[in-house]
């Protein structure tokens, strides 16, 4: 199921029930009944701190963390379109604003890619909120340790995928620190709604053998976008994106047969960490 959020408070909009509503009583899919109803904000004096504001309290209140709540909300409301449009995205290193950089060219399936591609002009470019690239990638196999988990526990500070890097950092059957590393998001119940298996691994070829306690995915070949982070701390880098990735207005275009986090030679300084995002999507037409 493809799940969209509403574009002003980032609730994700798994029922008609949740859709706002426009003047001639037709739903929309853009808002949640909650921000949006008969075609006008319920609350059209809401400031996007006022937003951060408000969510980090529900958050809250659903047992997550403060500062948890609190980060997440400043990285990803600045991108939905109510607050976009509203010029809150964050400026360039020269101060002017940050604009979307959109690179809809795809390659041919047959092409052998890697996720480096240096000649990518958009590779060092300010974060933008939108995909740099699109690429069409052959299949993968990646090995490692995975969990079975969800947004929301991740969200509440009870999550595992933390302790999953560590274990997985602490194996005798992991390749070289230069050697690429992937956060893999695969087996979707219900989008980024229900339960995702994630794995943290490395490449492996087809025909080799697991080490013992190791668990594998194959992800199928597959179209993606790809969203590049700025550089800067990991645990802030790798939470704006993933704010902009479930704020992205094309979430229809997500196909959820595997999603994946790159870690290569720019993700070595964690305090300077630059990662990719790659999100399956729909064959671009």
């Amino acid at each position: 199921m493809n799940v969209t959020v509403c574009q002003s408070c980032g609730m994700p909009l798994t029922s008609t029930e949740q859709f706002g509503t426009e003047l001639d009583g037709s739903t929309t899919r853009e808002y949640c009944i909650y921000c949006y109803k008969n075609g006008k904000f319920e609350q059209p004096g809401m400031t996007l701190e006022g937003m951060t504001e408000m969510c980090t309290t529900i958050l809250r209140e659903e047992g997550m963390d403060e500062e948890s709540a609190r980060s997440m909300l400043r990285n990803q409301l600045p991108f939905l379109k109510r607050w976009r449009n509203a010029g809150n995205v964050k400026s360039g290193e020269d101060g002017t604003a940050v604009l979307e950089k959109t690179m809809p060219g795809k390659t041919s399936p047959d092409e052998q890619l890697s996720p480096t591609d240096t000649a990518d002009p958009a590779k060092n470019a300010p974060f933008s909120g939108e995909p740099a690239r699109y690429v069409t990638l052959p299949g993968k196999r990646l090995a490692g340790l995975s969990a079975r988990t969800t947004n929301a526990v991740e969200m509440s500070g009870q999550g595992s995928i933390g302790a999953l890097w560590g274990r997985y950092f602490a194996s005798e059957h992991i390749p070289s620190t230069e050697a690429p590393r992937y956060g893999c998001y695969t087996d979707y119940a219900d989008g980024i709604a229900g339960e995702y298996t994630i794995l943290i691994g490395h490449d492996v070829g087809e025909r080799e053998l697991l080490p013992e306690g190791f668990d594998e995915v194959h992800l199928p070949p597959a179209t993606y976008a790809v969203f590049t982070s700025r550089t800067g701390p990991m645990v802030e880098v790798v939470s704006e994106v993933w704010g902009a990735v479930w704020a992205w207005s094309h979430q229809s275009d997500r196909t959820f047969t595997g999603d994946f986090e790159y870690y290569d030679e720019r993700s070595l300084d964690p305090e300077h960490t630059q990662v990719d995002v790659y999100i399956a999507v729909n064959e671009r037409r």
